[in-house]
């Protein structure tokens, strides 16, 4: 199957007072189309540093970063965020919602944003927002809402256009176990069900277990488990990755 995220010998050094501290140091790696590929690794091991770069929300210093075959370094600021739009749709683990709008407009401004490209369907909008258990709560603003349910709408928002890609960034960070599932088992399920490639970052081993392939990342680079002690050794590994089966 084609390869939907080509990374190449990818780079990232940020300079921090008089220092330069590197958070990505040549990775390279691909995910195929219609893969759930978990990137594991402890805080500060350039996990969310890698994810702005994919989403073309930072550049990297060197390297090539493919999404559907464009690179984005080849590309003016206007066609990235065309790109964006058409291909990808994001999960933060501080959600992001706009604080004046309902927990509706926070969904649908994503197709207002996309305009003529996103998909404007009703059924889809409807069963999305059942399957996450925030049907009964569209009319509320974020601050009438609970954390794991403005994430819930965060992912909505993020799942409404049917893009091609889904980057979420310890989606369940600031999650309780419950909310944690609901968000995880939505994610499989966009996955499964629609075909959406899911490359989702995360600190937590159990989490992780949700995809089909498991990147271990540290200290800016990509290593074998045995190099990650966060990781609990339960499933078989094969060079730098991890193969799981869905729990």
């Amino acid at each position: 199957m084609a390869a939907i995220i080509q990374v190449e010998n990818v780079a990232k050094t940020y300079r921090v007072g008089k220092v330069n501290v590197p958070a990505v140091r040549g990775v390279s790696f691909e995910v195929e189309r219609g893969e759930f590929l978990s990137v594991v690794g402890p805080s500060g091991s350039g996990k969310s540093t890698l994810f702005y770069i994919l989403g073309g929300l930072a550049q990297a210093d060197s390297g090539r970063v493919l999404i559907d075959g464009t690179d984005f370094a080849s590309t003016t600021d206007s066609e990235r965020t065309r790109l964006r739009r058409q291909k990808i749709g994001f999960v933060f683990q501080k959600f992001n919602l706009l604080p004046t709008l309902t927990a509706r407009n926070n969904i649908e401004i994503a197709r207002d944003i996309a305009g003529a490209e996103a998909n404007h369907d009703a059924e889809h909008f409807h069963h999305i927002t059942q399957l996450l258990g925030i049907d009964k709560r569209l009319n509320h603003l974020p601050s009438e809402l609970s954390g794991g349910e403005q994430q819930r709408v965060a992912l909505a928002r993020a799942l409404i256009n049917k893009p091609a890609i889904v980057l979420a960034d310890e989606p369940t960070g600031n999650l309780d176990t419950e909310n944690s599932a609901i968000v995880l088992e939505m994610l499989r399920r966009s996955n499964q069900e629609l075909g959406q490639t899911i490359l989702m970052i995360t600190h937590n081993p159990e989490a992780a277990q949700f995809g089909d392939r498991i990147l271990h990342f540290r200290d800016g680079q990509v290593v074998t488990p045995e190099l990650d002690p966060q990781w609990s050794g339960a499933a078989h590994s094969k060079g730098t990755e991890s193969k799981v089966r869905q729990p």
